[in-house]
């Protein structure tokens, strides 16, 4: 186990549903999907901070086993506080290379509440 593996923690997707609603409009719903684990590090910089005061929303680092598949504005919750964030970045461009010893993914998220 990696030392990065020992903060994984319990989290869930939270996928956005459609249905139409009869009169020509759609009806949206957050659905639980899969649960992955992951390390969720709020960002603590000096530069975060700042941003933090003049209104930007929280920034958070999130670290998952290589290959999870999360995209840009996919929504989860972290399990033990049932917190949800929506993720930032692409994913894509923040995975170890395929030669490397340890394999890992990274993608900035922020605090973010499901609309009503």
């Amino acid at each position: 186990m990696m030392l990065f593996e020992n903060f994984y923690e319990q989290c869930q997707l939270i996928e956005k549903k459609r249905t139409p609603d009869g009169l020509g409009g759609f009806t949206t719903t957050w659905e639980p999907g899969p649960e992955f684990m992951a390390a969720v590090i709020k960002d603590s910089s000096l530069q975060a901070r700042v941003a933090q005061k003049e209104g930007v929303t929280e920034v958070y680092t999130v670290t998952f086993s290589k290959g999870l598949d999360l995209e840009f504005h996919d929504v989860f919750r972290r399990a033990k506080d049932g917190l949800t964030y929506r993720v930032t970045s692409n994913v894509k461009d923040s995975e170890t290379p395929d030669g490397a010893g340890f394999q890992f993914g990274q993608a900035t998220a922020e605090r973010w509440d499901l609309p009503k």
